[in-house]
């Protein structure tokens, strides 16, 4: 059974996500500890500040490529239940299951307007998992395909509102600030009917040393291997940030979000969906982004409340 462990000391973090999608409808949920999008502990992590004082939840819906429901709240204090088959941040748990299931509930408010938001996810692998891989040889960043081939059932109650679809989970960790030395990192996974496949090109601190991970997974298998074609020709968002103009499947991806410093793309073609995503974490420790990042997300007060 996966367990759950918290990050040590200034800088470190790890967080774990989930995308599930079915038709119109595209979820993503991440728990994160040491949160990549708290401008928050990018300042504090100079002053010695913990992960642990700065954990996030955040919740996005999509519907036909339209952001219909987003959640991003930030807590002081997060907690390991259940002798590590838990995590729970606010009142939001994930939940790893004796029979190997991942339960997720998200009971949260969404930014500005603070609207309730509920969420449950309960997940089942559909294929093998692998153990972490060291995103760059030397450095402290890791990428933990946990379940990349999946289903999942997804309920909004308050929307009324209940899909089940093909699933991805991950985890990454770290014990160095995201920037620091890994410059950024973009991602695509695919689902197909057989197999899912997923690319993962970490940005290393000499450009001209990207390397990229492969990972081909079916009912039965998973192989892992470095990739041999190179990355599609990139395009630039309206904030000027490099995407890439293919996810893997024919057709120009959408846009699910968009900022400065991160980008999340969509594409889907027939049988295959492609759910990818752009971190650029040096751009994101720039004052101004940090003072943007603030107005996305609520920080919840310090006993933890919803």
């Amino acid at each position: 059974m996966n367990r759950v462990t918290l990050p040590d000391g200034p800088g470190s973090y790890r967080w774990y996500y989930v995308d599930v999608s079915s038709g119109d409808f595209t979820a993503v949920v991440i728990f994160m500890v040491g949160s990549i999008f708290s401008a928050r502990y990018s300042s504090a992590q100079r002053r010695g500040g913990e992960p642990r004082e700065h954990a996030a939840v955040n919740f996005a819906l999509y519907e036909k490529g339209a952001r219909w429901q987003w959640v991003l709240s930030e807590y002081q204090a997060v907690t390991v239940e259940d002798d590590g088959a838990g995590l729970r941040i606010g009142a939001s748990t994930l939940r790893y299951t004796a029979d190997g299931r991942l339960r997720i509930e998200v009971v949260d408010q969404t930014p500005l307007w603070g609207k309730p938001a509920r969420v449950g996810l309960e997940l089942e692998a559909r294929g093998p998992g692998h153990a972490p891989l060291r995103l760059v040889e030397g450095l402290e960043h890791w990428w933990h395909p946990i379940a990349p081939r999946a289903h999942a059932r997804v309920t909004v109650p308050l929307q009324e509102l209940e899909f089940e679809g093909r699933a991805y989970h991950d985890g990454n960790h770290g014990q160095v600030p995201l920037g620091s030395d890994l410059r950024g990192w973009d991602w695509v996974r695919t689902h197909e009917d057989e197999r899912t496949r997923i690319k993962y090109r970490p940005w290393h601190p000499d450009a001209s040393a990207d390397r990229a991970w492969q990972v081909d997974v079916s009912a039965n298998s998973v192989e892992v291997s470095q990739p041999t074609a190179p990355p599609a020709p990139p395009t630039r968002t309206n904030w000027g940030l490099q995407v890439p103009s293919t996810l893997g499947v024919a057709g120009k991806p959408r846009l699910l979000e968009s900022s400065p410093f991160y980008a999340r793309l969509e594409r889907e073609q027939g049988a295959s969906h492609s759910l990818g995503e752009v971190a650029d974490f040096r751009r994101f420790h720039s004052p101004w982004i940090r003072w943007m990042a603030r107005l996305r997300t609520r920080m919840a007060p310090a006993q933890g409340a919803v």
